[in-house]
């Protein structure tokens, strides 16, 4: 029993420095992509591009809007901001029984006007009474 809980605290411990050793090795990446001209994001949610680094101190100057500067700490650098590419326009499909209605080329079916027109208006059957019709339809080749 000692030597099970001895071997799950190992475990513990191992996870936790594998996890902060990756930690580490995707900071030192993000800070490796760190150069003059990048937008970026800082843990405190404020957003900028890099003007300077100075190595010596840790310390990134950041732009935030023309002419208005901050300089933060290295490490408070915790994102790069990709820029957003623009998306074509998805396909609008309908999810609801709209595009089943009839249209005047589907107007007669087996020899049924299935519109009512009133002078220039034209009505389509509302989905009630396309149930209806379909309920019929289906009793009648039965």
């Amino acid at each position: 029993m000692t030597i099970l809980l001895f071997v799950m605290l190992g475990v513990f411990v191992f996870m936790m420095f594998r996890r902060n050793k990756k930690t580490q090795q995707q900071q030192a990446e993000l800070q490796s992509k760190f150069g003059t001209g990048v937008d970026v994001m800082t843990s405190f949610g404020l957003f900028g591009r890099i003007v300077e680094i100075d190595e010596a101190e840790n310390k990134v100057v950041l732009e935030l809007s023309p002419g208005n500067t901050a300089t933060v700490h290295r490490q408070a650098v915790t994102k790069i901001v990709e820029p957003v590419v623009a998306a074509e326009e998805p396909t609008v499909v309908p999810d609801d029984a709209s595009s089943l209605t009839l249209g005047k080329s589907d107007a007669t079916v087996d020899g049924v006007d299935r519109t009512a027109t009133a002078g220039d208006v034209q009505r389509t059957e509302t989905p009630d009474e396309t149930l209806r019709r379909l309920n019929d339809e289906g009793k009648k080749d039965s």
